[in-house]
């Protein structure tokens, strides 16, 4: 997987070292599923899917909820943690080691994908190959979260330009050691989203640390993108 930049190896050594392994799920995870799960359906029949599903938390709590749920994350180390954590509370969840360059579910399938900042870790032409897998395991009408950092982010310029858009060696900001980044701009969203989908909703979000002698900026986008119903 690394050889298409889809996946980068140091996130196993991450979750090997037992970091990055969060308990809790995010809140902005929390609330996409909640405003834009299918109300017509039983939430059993609600198929929601994580692309980059690290530890599971935020699966963890959609299963709790009692959503239909798969996962698929490059690291073997990260799969096993979210595997043990749901079998420890009786909660079932089909989580897989892959690449989300090349989803194994079929086609019109999920009813959300959720992207917590995984997608942003793998360059432009692997984001665009994703979203366009998305699109294709999506139902019609189905809604993807993607949060990307934005390139307001501090550790945008405290890094090396790669291939494929990516930012590498980061020394500095509130990312600095977590490897590979792709920093997107505006532009670089209606890029991402073409084809058949819409954005529905664009939000930049700024944290500003602003501790002298410091001043760092967390920034990062929230999308929400719908598929839309092809033409018949």
């Amino acid at each position: 997987m690394s050889d298409t930049l889809s996946f980068d190896p140091i996130w196993n050594q991450i979750y090997g070292e037992e970091r990055q392994l969060n308990r809790y799920p995010w809140d902005r995870v929390v609330s996409f599923v909640y405003r834009h799960y299918p109300r017509e359906k039983p939430r059993a029949a609600v198929r929601i899917l994580e692309v980059g599903c690290g530890a599971g938390s935020n699966l963890w709590f959609a299963a709790r909820e009692g959503f239909s749920v798969a996962g698929i994350d490059g690291s073997p180390r990260a799969v096993a943690y979210a595997r043990d954590r749901l079998a420890a509370e009786g909660l079932a969840g089909d989580l897989r080691v892959g690449d989300f360059t090349r989803l194994p579910f079929a086609g019109s399938t999920f009813d959300l994908v959720v992207d917590r900042a995984a997608l942003t870790c793998a360059g432009w032409s692997a984001a665009r190959q994703a979203v366009a897998e998305i699109h294709r395991v999506l139902v019609a009408g189905g809604k993807l979260l993607f949060t990307p950092y934005s390139d307001r982010h501090s550790s945008f310029a405290a890094g090396r330009p790669a291939p494929d858009g990516l930012t590498v060696d980061i020394a500095d900001g509130s990312l600095q050691g977590v490897g590979q980044i792709c920093f997107y701009g505006r532009g670089h969203l209606d890029d991402v989203f073409q084809h058949g989908r819409r954005m529905l909703s664009v939000q930049h979000v700024e944290t500003i640390e602003q501790r002298e002698p410091r001043y760092l900026v967390h920034a990062e986008w929230c999308v929400i993108a719908e598929k839309l119903a092809e033409a018949s």
